[in-house]
């Protein structure tokens, strides 16, 4: 009786290159819109059916609620989750913070339209550990009050003194998904010893403190398997600022996500946090050559230059095609070789 084994050149790197078992964040789109007007929210939705799945949608029920009117506007946004303009299921949704009156009844309206249908849920402001908790003991309630059969992810905005005092508790909580930096609130929490420019889209990348937030929410987050998702740039109009606080976020402070809050911001974000072609090339010519050796060391010749690679370098190599595929659509080769997985 004969036994068949998988060849080494057809493992896959997910199954080669990482232990089972393994903390892996979730591979979520790159930009995360924010939308809290009915008519923004609906423009938004149609622009993902338009542009797919490179962005998540976040609507919002904390900052796009009239007050008083709270829980209608969970209702609306349970609605529209559960509408057929929602192509991709890659909407999520802001709740009010865990003490706001109307916390349980929004969580309860989502859950019980677009449960099975929503992305995540967001909960803005916690003040530590124990306000996840309660906002994840909320939610799950009313996934079993609905009798739904799944666990809707939970988003959190670090964006507080002691969410940050407690940031690797929250990163390691096993229903968190991603931890979003609130710069506005943040620097406000100071009182004003940050100045105003600390929200600015430079000042922002230089105030000690500000930051310090965001390399200790996006260390806790990698330490943890977690999405860093970078704050916003209210300068909405000035792309270019904006490219360069993006391709800053991700290049040098390790996020993998970012907010944004106005449409035009989508594409730049998008660009700036994909790989470039060489990038891509690279990676590929390098994957597929250990692939072939089955995963073992391996000699590339690039630029001129023969370097050696192994399993280290592999996984960095597969992050890289992974970004890539998040951020939009890659050769037909990588893409069939890698990604086109029953």
């Amino acid at each position: 009786m004969s036994t068949m084994s998988t060849a080494p050149h057809s493992v896959h790197p997910r199954d080669a290159l990482f232990d089972a078992g393994e903390l892996l964040p979730a591979d979520l789109p790159v930009c995360d819109h924010y939308a809290g007007v009915e008519v923004r929210m609906r423009k938004s939705l149609e622009m993902q059916a338009e542009l797919g799945p490179v962005f998540d949608i976040t609507l919002d029920g904390e900052d796009g609620a009239p007050v008083g009117g709270e829980l209608e506007h969970a209702q609306l946004i349970a609605e529209m989750i559960d509408s057929g303009a929602n192509r991709f299921d890659r909407v999520g949704a802001r709740v009010q913070t865990v003490d706001h009156p109307a916390f349980e009844a929004m969580v309860d309206a989502i859950v019980a339209r677009a449960g099975a249908r929503v992305a995540y849920i967001m909960v803005p402001k916690p003040r530590g550990l124990a306000d996840v908790e309660r906002a994840v003991a909320a939610i799950d309630d009313a996934i079993a009050r609905h009798g739904l059969q799944r666990a809707i992810p939970v988003h959190a905005l670090v964006e507080t003194h002691g969410a940050l005092r407690e940031v690797q508790a929250l990163a390691a909580h096993p229903r968190i998904e991603s931890l979003s930096f609130g710069l506005m609130d943040f620097v406000s929490d100071h009182r004003g010893a940050i100045p105003q420019s600390g929200m600015s889209v430079k000042g922002q990348f230089e105030h000690p403190l500000v930051m310090r937030a965001k390399l200790e929410i996006s260390a806790a987050c990698h330490g943890w398997g977690k999405v860093p998702s970078h704050c916003v740039v209210t300068e909405f109009k000035h792309l270019s600022a904006l490219e360069a606080a993006a391709t800053q976020a991700c290049r040098q402070l390790g996020y993998t996500r970012m907010w944004s809050i106005h449409p035009d911001q989508i594409r730049t974000i998008v660009d700036a946090f994909s790989p470039t072609t060489a990038e891509v090339d690279q990676a590929a010519e390098i994957l597929m050559a250990a692939q072939a050796a089955g995963w073992g060391p391996i000699r590339h010749r690039h630029h001129g230059q023969d370097t050696l690679h192994d399993r280290a370098s592999f996984r960095y190599f597969w992050h890289v095609l992974e970004r890539a595929h998040r951020t939009g659509p890659l050769p037909a080769e990588i893409e069939r070789r890698f990604f086109a997985r029953a």
